[in-house]
């Protein structure tokens, strides 16, 4: 990309900005809310035109993109809007119908060993893309994303907006495109998915440009930073901490230099004004003002605003919170709850988990009174004031609001003056707040929705995904400031820095129930392998006591630990020898694909049908084991790198 230039009015996104994408770069592209990450991405992908600038690929380069939001999928199955995703199949098969066809037919025999040597090589070409882009791989890929087999069947606009997501993404990784965009591309999935996701992307080499306000994730698959600066378009090696080490100790250089030129500018000032006006030192004084005109100035960085606050002191609520009785809920025939006991107490910050369409948002808006149970009862403690934040706050805000109108009509008894210090903190200053709501993007309303959760002290916070939409930032600056939050935290995130930072303990969704267990995502990974570790050795699963707030202890996790290496080492031995295993079939399979291969090309062999028909029989029968051989190799080194 070079000389690329793009306003919106007065607004100023790329200034001849260049940089270039290398064949394994893994590039995090990071900048404030409103600086252009997603427009840039939508440049590469052909979908907004730059005012300015030229955009060069490799020859034959693919690129593929997901982004934020999605409205629609390919019409059909669910496995065949996938496939759909990547074009060619059909035309390889139409192409072959009919050298079959011309060749039953033709009596010539040029034209035989012709359409013979063509045969083998769509034939062969047919394989590779079986192998790489067939049904196998695409429904591989989707249960790898927590779609079930029964899913496969479905028609695509039968799923939810974040499942739609979910087979977009498979899609996209079905292509295999030399240059993958991927904007927030983790904000629809669960845990389990996004651990099959991590893994997913870290084997590949290609090409990548990725988005992302979890910085565990964000440091874990790339090597490169773009970043969109005041100062313009800036390319940093290696992951996002290095990037913000390399700028501190830029900033810092910068400012000495300046304080430098700054002490050497006032010297050479001094001794111009001294002695100008004297014959004997004039013609020095004329080499000092020559010096001054050639002293360049050094321009430090001016760091963007970011959003920087603290949630209020609030009133201290009774030692039980929130406590949930016989809930029930089911939509249809989908039972959600049933039977539901749960408590929670002052002070404890409880991150709800688990699958997608396990109901952890539903929990939270039977809490917030948003939805009503079917059966059961939610009682609040004694002087329990509750703040909500909605995973789709975009439909709380009135739309024909102002900013400034949104926030004054939730405390229309507090001066206007306050309100709009509370909205500074989040970055709407002067005439900004004037703006309407229907007119910001997803990362103002996002800003919004926090600032209104300020106006009025809570004492109990319930947030689903706060951290979707927000920069990584303006994540990190809610994490602190929920760090030093007095009250009681119940929220969902799909975020692993955001739940390690926060959560004093999980709650896990499964089975129409909850189980709580304590500590925060990490204890609670531990917890998992250590459940794992007992079924292996044939043990009853003890699961943590509901209610028990505290954190382990040192000596049960050193014990979980252990039992958890132990698990891991267990299945290790075996799974490393059958990866050896198929590594050595599939090296044998190809060996002989490519010999059958070589023999299908010679013209003269092709054309006699009684020689080359077993062959090309051979070649289709090995093509299929090869596959499956490749596909058991997948999910046998997706399982080990799951193992860490």
């Amino acid at each position: 990309m070079q000389g690329l230039e793009l306003s919106y009015g007065s607004k100023v996104l790329f200034d001849a900005s260049s940089f270039t994408i290398g064949p394994t770069d893994r590039i995090g592209l990071v900048g404030a809310n409103g600086t252009g990450k997603s427009t840039l991405l939508k440049i590469l992908i052909g979908q907004v035109t730059p005012d300015n600038g030229t955009l060069t690929f490799r020859r034959k380069s693919r690129v593929g993109y997901l982004p934020q939001d999605l409205h629609s999928l390919p019409v059909g199955t669910l496995v065949d809007s996938v496939m759909s995703t990547v074009p060619g199949r059909d035309a390889i098969d139409e192409r072959l119908i009919v050298a079959e066809q011309l060749l039953g037919t033709t009596t010539d025999e040029a034209e035989q060993m012709e359409l013979a040597s063509e045969l083998a090589e769509l034939h062969e070409e047919r394989d590779h893309f079986d192998q790489h882009y067939g049904k196998h791989r695409a429904e591989q890929i989707l249960l790898g994303l927590g779609f079930k087999l029964g899913d496969f069947g479905k028609d695509s606009e039968a799923f939810s907006g974040g499942w739609r997501m979910r087979a977009a993404l498979a899609g996209l990784l079905l292509q295999d495109p030399d240059l993958l965009l991927l904007d927030e591309p983790t904000n629809h999935l669960d845990l389990p998915t996004l651990a099959w996701f991590d893994a997913f992307l870290k084997r590949s080499r290609k090409a990548m440009v990725l988005i992302s306000h979890d910085r565990g994730f964000l440091n874990r698959q790339i090597n490169k930073i773009v970043s969109l600066e005041t100062e313009g378009v800036r390319t940093w090696s290696g992951n996002y901490e290095d990037y913000r080490r390399q700028r501190a100790e830029e900033y810092e250089r910068l400012l000495v230099q300046a304080d430098k030129v700054a002490d050497r500018r006032a010297e050479l000032e001094s001794f111009i004004n001294r002695f100008r006006a004297k014959a004997s030192k004039a013609s020095q004084a004329q080499s000092k003002m020559k010096q001054l005109e050639k002293l360049e100035s050094v321009k430090v960085h001016q760091d963007r605003a970011t959003v920087s606050f603290s949630f209020p002191v609030v009133a201290q609520s009774g030692r039980e919170v929130v406590k949930f009785t016989g809930i029930r809920k089911a939509f249809g025939d989908n039972v959600i709850y049933d039977g539901l006991d749960a408590q929670v107490l002052r002070g404890q910050r409880i991150a709800i988990v688990g699958l997608n369409g396990a109901g952890k948002t539903t929990l939270l808006k039977i809490l917030a009174g948003e939805l009503e149970a079917d059966r059961g009862e939610v009682t609040l403690g004694h002087n329990v004031v509750m703040g909500y934040y909605a995973q789709h706050h975009a439909d709380t805000l009135e739309r024909g609001n102002t900013i400034l109108e949104e926030m004054m009509d939730l405390v229309p008894d507090k001066p206007q003056s306050f309100v709009r210090s509370v909205l500074g903190n989040f970055l709407f200053s002067g005439d900004d707040v004037e703006k309407k709501i229907g007119v910001l993007s997803g990362g103002e309303r996002a800003r919004v929705a926090l600032a209104k959760l300020l106006l009025k002290p809570a004492n109990l916070l319930v947030m689903d995904e706060p951290t979707n939409h927000l920069d990584l930032d303006s994540s990190e600056a809610l994490i602190e400031a929920l760090e030093g939050y007095e009250g009681t935290l119940i929220f969902v995130s799909h975020n692993r820095s955001f739940l390690d930072a926060l959560a004093t303990q999980v709650w896990d969704v499964r089975d129409h129930k909850i189980i709580p267990y304590p500590g925060n995502l990490a204890d609670y990974l531990v917890h998992l392998d250590a459940e794992a570790a007992a079924r292996a050795r044939g043990e009853e699963v003890v699961v943590p006591k509901a209610g028990d707030p505290k954190a382990l202890t040192e000596k049960d996790r050193r014990r979980l630990e252990a039992e958890a290496r132990q698990s891991r080492s267990s299945r290790l031995g075996p799974l490393k020898k059958e990866i050896t295993r198929l590594e050595a079939r599939i090296a044998e399979l190809e060996a002989a694909q490519k010999a059958r291969e070589e023999q299908l090309v010679d013209p003269a062999f092709a054309a006699d049908f009684t020689k080359s028909r077993p062959v090309l029989d051979a070649h289709r029968v090995a093509a299929a084991e090869l596959e499956a051989a490749l596909a058991r190799w997948d999910a046998a080194s997706t399982e080990l790198a799951g193992l860490g």
